[in-house]
């Protein structure tokens, strides 16, 4: 058989990659805001525990309550009274308003008109690589931070800058065309085209194809930080 011949049988159809599994559904339906209170509460105890290595037998044996309780109240299923409430802050050593904090947070939202976004001066871009930052919320319950930006090229330069940061970062072309390096890879990226990549790796444009070329990047990273 030659080398690199297919193992497959005559006949036998093609097999097909796996697809990706999600870990949540981008699509769902918020529930009414009485139940949502129910889950506030849930996530700040099982925040609070796990932060302090507490197992859920282990609460729940100190405050009296079913293994089963726990897990509904954790899990958002039930609403607990004044009395349950005041027995999980003792055992995990927080006021009782803390299981409050994530119902009362605002989720912000950010509107850019077009042409509006904020221009920035990354480390190491030339004139005519203009970046504009579309929106930013640092602050909110997901941990992560996410900044899309509007970038265009409008010149050619023999150096282009390296990028390097950590997160991940979503690239998707508008217009123009662009070779694209992420690490010792080169992508040719024409409108349409997207790339992911982690951003750990040095990357960046490697040569302006046609000109003026535009996409758009959106970095996430953990709301800790991030350097470059």
């Amino acid at each position: 058989m030659p080398s690199g011949a297919s193992n497959r049988t005559a006949g036998e159809a093609p097999r097909r990659e796996r697809e990706p599994v999600l870990l949540q559904d981008p699509h769902a339906v918020r529930e009414p805001r009485e139940n949502n209170l129910e889950r506030a509460i849930g996530h700040a105890v099982r925040e609070r525990r796990k932060r302090l290595g507490i197992t859920s037998a282990d609460l729940a044996a100190t405050t009296g309550l079913s293994p089963g309780m726990l897990s509904k109240i954790e899990n958002g299923n039930i609403s607990p009274s004044l009395t349950t409430l005041q027995l999980l802050a003792q055992a995990l050593g927080m006021p009782i308003t803390g299981f409050f904090r994530g119902y009362e947070e605002v989720r912000n939202a950010v509107f850019v008109k077009a042409g509006e976004g904020i221009e920035l001066e990354r480390r190491g871009t030339r004139a005519g690589h203009q970046y504009n930052l579309l929106g930013h919320i640092h602050e909110n319950t997901s941990g992560v931070t996410v900044e899309p930006y509007l970038i265009t090229l409008t010149t050619d330069s023999d150096v282009f800058p390296t990028f390097q940061h950590p997160g991940l970062e979503f690239l998707y072309m508008l217009e123009g065309e662009v070779l694209y390096r992420h690490g010792d890879r080169h992508f040719h990226m024409q409108p349409g085209d997207s790339l992911f990549f982690d951003a750990d790796a040095p990357h960046g444009p490697a040569e302006l194809l046609v000109l003026p070329a535009r996409y758009l990047s959106v970095i996430a990273y953990p709301q800790s930080g991030r350097t470059g």
